[in-house]
């Protein structure tokens, strides 16, 4: 959520850089001003007929002492009206208070000024590129066949057991599940993460502080009984472990990882995009999250970005890193990196991680603060996350990358995990 703060020193520069986001927001910020002041207006007299209580509270008492009940009493008269009054002003303090609150949790985060305009994935900028594509013999596969030929993904029973989108993993298809996710959490742990277990459901004041909630409620499978959401990602259950906490600049980086499944239900989605494991309800991810001061938060990005291109090089996969537009940003980040790797029999790219710098946002939503060491005052810290990876489309792009006469041959560095260096 943006500080009021900056929306009321900085309201053009708000109005302005939203619209990189496509985010009209003029009416939304003008509406925010005008009841902060209002709200500020309402204070102002509400102090001032406390002031006037708290004398007249006084001057009773000395009323009373000096035997003059008349006036003691037209002043206790008085401090009533004023009680009313002071209860009315409350009352329209907390009225202004709810709608600013309501307008604010409506304003996208501000991107970061090299994020470039744009509507769409068209308009992303690709900042590298690494690896070679394959090329493939004629008549490759794209990974569902492939799943189906070796009997490793059972896309129509998990139709069956729960619905599209949910596939069963089986035999070596599984294991390499588990390979991925060990291998991944390895990598991240090398790189000084600690890891995470976290639960799979939140609470609602878990995803509105990571900023999925409201925004993204549509999205979420939501267990009414019990007013709980299945993560769609593990940042949200591990940003929220420091909400409402102080850290201590000595605290930074805070660094954590963690595996979890991932449930979204993508709403709309339909077509050759959704094919296989392209797109899905359920999947696995491990993702990274750090906590960070201000003035270093972007060199944290940088480095959190090498960290993800130094595994995909790893899975020896061909990739490329892109810039998100305004457009495609998400409503909580300030400036994103998306890493695509590219699926041969597909001749498509497949989005596999996101890298993201949400600055102060999630911050204030979640009271992460730490302590200024010079004067030991509460400042918003910098939140981080990004996809380390997500299993799917790694799964898929290994497998089309990858398929020979014989089968499938894995990359060297998963051989030690599965067990296997084939599948076929």
């Amino acid at each position: 959520m943006l500080t009021l703060a900056i929306i009321r020193e900085k309201p053009e520069e708000v109005i302005q850089r939203l619209k990189v986001k496509n985010f009209q927001a003029e009416e939304i910020v003008n509406r925010i001003l005008a009841l902060d002041k209002n709200r500020r207006s309402l204070q102002q007299l509400q102090d001032s007929r406390q002031s006037e209580l708290n004398t007249l509270s006084r001057q009773i008492g000395t009323l009373l002492q000096q035997g003059r009940k008349e006036e003691a009493e037209a002043s206790r008269q008085k401090t009533a009206d004023i009680k009313e009054e002071i209860k009315k002003f409350s009352q329209q303090s907390e009225a202004h208070e709810e709608e600013l609150n309501s307008l604010l949790v409506q304003l996208p985060n501000m991107p970061h000024s090299s994020v470039p305009e744009g509507r769409s994935a068209e308009d992303n900028l690709t900042v590298r590129e690494g690896g070679k594509k394959p090329v493939l013999a004629e008549g490759a596969l794209p990974h569902w066949d492939l799943a189906k030929k070796y009997d490793i993904i059972d896309f129509e029973l998990g139709n069956k057991i729960t619905g599209a989108g949910f596939p069963l993993y089986k035999g070596k298809g599984a294991k390499l599940q588990r390979a991925l996710i060990s291998f991944f959490l390895d990598e991240n742990q090398k790189a000084g993460y600690t890891e995470f277990l976290p639960p799979l459901m939140v609470n609602p004041d878990s995803g509105f502080g990571t900023g999925q909630l409201p925004d993204k409620d549509s999205q979420m499978y939501f267990v009414g009984a019990d007013n709980f959401y299945l993560i769609p990602t593990a940042e949200v259950p591990v940003t929220n472990i420091y909400r409402d906490v102080i850290l201590d600049v000595a605290d930074f980086p805070v660094k954590n990882t963690a595996y979890t499944p991932c449930f979204r239900r993508e709403a709309g989605s339909y077509g050759k995009d959704v094919r296989g494991l392209n797109r899905l309800h359920q999947f696995d991810k491990v993702e990274i999250v750090q906590i960070q001061h201000p003035d270093r938060s972007y060199e944290t990005l940088d480095e959190m970005v090498n960290h993800v291109e130094g595994i995909v090089r790893k899975l020896e996969l061909p990739y490329r890193i892109m810039r998100l537009c305004g457009g495609d940003m998400s409503f909580a980040s300030a400036l994103t990196y998306d890493f695509e790797v590219f699926a041969a029999a597909q001749d498509r790219w497949l989005e596999v991680s996101s890298v993201s710098n949400f600055e102060s946002f999630q911050a204030n939503r979640l009271k992460v603060r730490f302590r200024e060491e010079s004067n030991k005052k509460t400042v918003l810290a910098h939140t981080l996350n990004g996809s380390s990876l997500a299993l799917p489309r790694i799964v898929a792009a290994l497998l089309e990358n990858n398929q020979t006469p014989e089968g499938i041959a894995l990359p060297p560095v998963l051989h030690s995990y599965t067990g296997f260096s084939h599948i076929g």
